[in-house]
């Protein structure tokens, strides 16, 4: 769900840029790169975009949306086995941001050479 929505964008980004291109659009409707991440709780471990092994043993699941910006469009967690507090929900979003970043870097870089 999380690659779908990464690479939605892009696909999304990129078809924008030729209908600018092309001029069906003066400018471009986005206004913003949004991308998506899985991070969890395994063994009391936060961990940053969870593997099928990981994720069906992890004690808390989550899957972040966010905007280039930083911006939240989406954070659904699920205390699959236990329950997490402030303490775990703040390094599970740490994580995601680190890894949403790496991956709007990654778009902006695909979406250049384009």
């Amino acid at each position: 769900r999380t690659a779908a929505i990464t690479g939605a964008y892009v696909a999304l980004a990129s078809a924008v840029q030729q209908l600018v291109q092309f001029g069906q659009l003066k400018t471009s409707p986005l206004r913003d790169h949004v991308a998506a991440i899985s991070v969890g709780i395994v063994n009391g471990e936060p961990l940053l975009d969870l593997c099928y092994e990981e994720d069906s043993k992890a004690d808390v699941d989550a899957n972040v949306v966010l905007t280039g910006a930083g911006q939240f469009v989406e954070f659904q967690a699920t205390a699959e086995r236990n329950s997490f507090d402030d303490s775990q929900m703040a390094q599970m979003v740490a994580l995601a941001r680190k890894g949403i970043a790496e991956i709007v870097a990654m778009q902006k870089q695909i979406l250049a050479g384009v």
